[in-house]
């Protein structure tokens, strides 16, 4: 249904991605990502639409992020990448044009900005009884419940006017009318983008608009049960909340930590907590990432470059690709496994108990220590001395412990 929904937008954002290269003239300038006349005319033309339909469509895929505009440009975004192969790319794309319902059709013109501000912010309780109903509500029940939702949002904000006032004066019950239109302007608005229908004095809404307000829903309960207050923590606090976790309870922090923000924002403040000295928040918050998912894969290529985050970020787009996270590790070279094996070490070293250091040995990819060490001396993490100092201290061996010291001593001194 979400398909079907957003066919004609993807069709149009297919276009835009294979008929406007890199440096063509696609958008308006003024900073908004719109066609220009002569794109609008021209897809138009080989599409078989109007210009207005393309226009359309157009905006309802940057809408549901199908095109995302940088400054002047539009270009394809992820979901539209992932269109064919992943169809919670297309749920989240109908959910974000379900969340960006209020600009799907123009606001009244003779209405203030706060009066339509306050239908937007009472609208997910309307939403809510549609669920609950599960089946057409008369409009005038709608237009009741908002008036309710709006006078409860008046009364929370405590505005009393201040100064002398005029004697109260008998108010006529049609008085609360102009919130009638505002009530016109967001149903039909809503069911632009196919959350209800809207027609005979009665909305009801389909199925894929109930499945949206259950998810909201769902987000708003996941979020409230996060234990221990990390839902209003920075990155770097919730992850070291998680440390003691098992994987699942992590997980489920994960889940609650992000419905609680914006993806955008969220992906962002895990890959700076990545970027920190703590090598086991490092690995965390590609954990964490792992549970955002596809939103989170333009940011994470964005940092595969950086010598830190490297290996763990393209293992997470090796995972994101489907590849069996078993075999992810064969997308590194042997010296970003070696660097990520050193990486994993410091996080043991420093969270973790000795005999965990001494099994995480056993995971290296050298077949010998002297080759291991060799290795681990070439590949300059900057915690090389440190992990080896624990290593050596931790290993029951003393003649590998002794060589496991000497390597530490030369890294340190910078001998050979």
């Amino acid at each position: 249904m979400a398909r079907r929904g957003l066919a004609d937008a993807a069709r149009v954002a297919h276009w835009a991605d294979g008929a406007l290269g890199p440096g063509r003239d696609g958008t308006s300038s003024d900073g908004n990502g719109t066609l220009s006349d002569e794109t609008a005319a021209r897809a138009a033309g080989d599409l078989g639409l109007t210009a207005a339909q393309v226009r359309a469509d157009w905006d309802t895929a940057r809408l549901a992020g199908l095109v995302e505009v940088h400054g002047d440009d539009a270009r394809p975004g992820w979901r539209l990448r992932a269109w064919d192969r992943d169809d919670s790319a297309v749920l989240r794309g109908w959910v974000a044009l379900f969340d960006a319902w209020s600009l799907a059709v123009p606001e009244p013109a003779d209405r203030e900005p706060a009066a339509v501000a306050e239908v937007v912010s009472a609208m997910p309780q309307v939403l809510s009884f549609l669920q609950l109903s599960a089946g057409p509500v008369p409009v005038e029940q709608l237009l009741d419940l908002l008036e309710q939702r709006v006078t409860e949002l008046r009364t929370e904000r405590c505005e009393i006017p201040y100064g002398p006032q005029p004697e109260p004066v008998e108010v006529p019950e049609t008085a609360d009318a102009p919130l009638a239109p505002l009530l016109d302007w967001a149903l039909r608005a809503l069911a632009c983008v196919g959350a209800l229908t809207y027609g005979d004095g009665q909305a009801t809404l389909t199925p894929l608009g109930s499945w949206a307000v259950w998810v909201k829903l769902e987000q708003i309960c996941v979020a409230a049960q996060s234990p221990a207050g990390n839902i209003e923590v920075a990155a770097e606090e919730m992850l070291r909340g998680c440390a003691q976790l098992r994987p699942n309870a992590a997980r489920a922090e994960y889940r609650a930590w992000l419905a609680a923000r914006p993806v955008g924002s969220a992906v962002t403040e895990l890959l700076g907590a990545a970027r920190g000295d703590d090598a086991l928040l490092r690995g965390l918050a590609f954990e964490a990432l792992r549970v955002v998912g596809a939103p989170a894969e333009p940011d994470v290529r964005s940092v595969a470059d950086e010598p830190t985050l490297r290996p763990y970020a393209l293992l997470w787009l090796a995972e994101h690709d489907g590849i069996d996270p078993e075999d992810a590790h064969e997308v590194l070279t042997r010296e970003e496994a070696t660097w990520l094996w050193v990486d994993t070490a410091a996080a043991v070293a420093d969270h973790g108990e000795a005999p965990m250091l001494v099994r995480h040995l056993e995971s290296a990819l050298q077949p010998t220590v002297p080759q291991l060490l060799d290795e681990v001396r070439a590949v300059g993490h900057p915690r090389t001395v440190q992990v080896l100092v624990a290593l050596a201290a931790a290993h029951p061996d003393p003649a590998l412990a002794k060589a496991v010291r000497r390597a530490a001593f030369q890294v340190h001194t910078g001998g050979s």
